[in-house]
C-alpha cells in the first residue's frame, strides 16, 4: 500500500496539527491505515522538545501572546524552535519496522531530505557533527526533533523558505547560542521560490530516502472517509 501524503493549503494552529497527528499515530500503530506524512506550515508558534529549556527563552508568555506567537511544550526530541508561515513542516507518520528500527538511522533519513533539497536550489547543504538538522554556509535551515511511540514516528522536520525570521530572535534556537538561522529567502533572495515549488522536492525526496511511493491528497478537498475522518479539526 503506498504511503498517503497529505498537504495542508493554508497554515494551520499548532494544536490542531498535533491533535491531527496523536489520531494518525494510534490509527497508524493498530494498523488501521499506511504509513502517512503531513506537510503544512503553522500559525506562529515556539516549541520546546524534551531537552528544551526556559532559558532558551528569551520572552515571557505574556510576549510571546503580545507578539502573536503560541508557546507549547511537546514530547518530541530536540530542543526550542519557531513555526510560522513560510516553513514547511514535515510529520512522517511511520512504521520503522525491520532494518529502519534505528532513530540513528531515521534522523539520518531526515537530514538527507532537506540536503537534497536545498541541492534542487543549487545549495549546498551539510550535517554537523553532534547536532541534528541540516546547515548551509548562511546558518541553519531545517530543525529536526521526533518521537518514536511503539516504532511509530511523529513530530519531524522544518525547513525555512520565505518566513520571517524575527521569531527566531525571541528564542536561542536549538539551544544553539550564537548560531544563525537561514532560510531560502535570505540564501537566494530575489530568486526565492514558492512555497509550491519547494514542496514538491520536498516530498519526492521523502519519498525516494525513505523508500516510500506516495498516493497524494489535499487536506481541503475530497478525502477517503476514513483519513477525512482523521484529519477532522
Amino acid at each position: 500500500m503506498k504511503t498517503w501524503a497529505v498537504q495542508f493549503n493554508q497554515p494551520i494552529a499548532y494544536q490542531t496539527g498535533l491533535d491531527i497527528q496523536h489520531r494518525l499515530l494510534k490509527a497508524r500503530q493498530e494498523n488501521q491505515i499506511p504509513d502517512t506524512v503531513l506537510i503544512l506550515q503553522h500559525t506562529p508558534v515556539v516549541t520546546l522538545g524534551n531537552r528544551g529549556r526556559t532559558n532558551y527563552l528569551l520572552k515571557t508568555e505574556e510576549e510571546y501572546r503580545a507578539l502573536g506567537i503560541e508557546l507549547f511544550h511537546v514530547e518530541r526530541g530536540g530542543d526550542v524552535t519557531f513555526h510560522a508561515p513560510g516553513q514547511w513542516v514535515l510529520y512522517p507518520i511511520l512504521h520503522l519496522g525491520g532494518n529502519e528500527a534505528d532513530s540513528h538511522g531515521y534522523l539520518f533519513n531526515l537530514e538527507e531530505i532537506a540536503i537534497r533539497t536545498l541541492a534542487d536550489f543549487g545549495i549546498t547543504g551539510f550535517r554537523k557533527e553532534g547536532k541534528s538538522g541540516a546547515w548551509t554556509t548562511d546558518g541553519k535551515i531545517a530543525a529536526i526533533g521526533f518521537r518514536l511511540k511503539r516504532w511509530v514516528s511523529f513530530h519531524g522536520m522544518s525547513f525555512n523558505v520565505n518566513l520571517d525570521l524575527s521569531g527566531f530572535q525571541t528564542i536561542v534556537p536549538c539551544g544553539l547560542v550564537g548560531e544563525p538561522v537561514a532560510s531560502l529567502q535570505t540564501i537566494l533572495k530575489d530568486k526565492t521560490p514558492t512555497m509550491e515549488s519547494v514542496r514538491t522536492p520536498l516530498l519526492h525526496h521523502f519519498s525516494q530516502v525513505c523508500d516510500r511511493p506516495l498516493e497524494h491528497f489535499e487536506a481541503d478537498k475530497k478525502l477517503p472517509p476514513q483519513l477525512a475522518n482523521l484529519l477532522q479539526t
